[in-house]
């Protein structure tokens, strides 16, 4: 599970190993190409609506771009959004998951952050991924399979 020990920056900016954010509890760890962009608002705005039902079942949401800690925050204040964002400046995180690769857009090939999402037991392990997707309405797909998940458990 090497994704634990990538660091990665907190909204205060500080650097920290993933496993500082994520162990001890479920989580929802979303990757989006970049803040402020209407997909990208769109979906985290989805998740910001549905996280008092991810926090009743005690799962955190936390969302990851290359973007800074300080546009972080803007992105935040300007939509209203609850949900953690972690930076990963380097895209070390968003390889270590696959989150990052070849894309085509505009009639050309590039490497950029491919929507993902990933759902994490409390141990850390990867139990549930999706890349590729959507992201309108993604939100309560995740939503939908944590609680299957979670059930599966107790």
């Amino acid at each position: 599970m090497e994704h634990l020990n990538v660091k990665v920056l907190d909204e205060g900016g500080q650097e920290k190993p993933l496993r500082d954010l994520v162990l001890g509890r479920w989580t929802v760890l979303y990757f989006y190409p970049k803040d402020n962009t209407p997909g990208c608002t769109a979906e985290a705005m989805e998740f910001t609506e549905l996280l008092p039902e991810f926090e009743k079942l005690g799962v955190q949401v936390i969302g990851v771009s290359r973007d800074s800690p300080k546009s972080h925050h803007r992105f935040k204040e300007k939509h209203g959004l609850k949900v953690k964002l972690l930076s990963d400046p380097s895209t070390e995180l968003h390889r270590a998951l696959g989150a990052w690769g070849k894309k085509k857009g505009y009639g050309r090939e590039y490497e950029g952050a491919i929507r993902s999402t990933f759902i994490l037991n409390p141990e850390g392990e990867i139990v549930w991924k999706r890349t590729n997707v959507r992201a309108r309405g993604h939100a309560k797909e995740v939503l939908e399979e944590i609680k299957k998940l979670i059930g599966a458990e107790n």
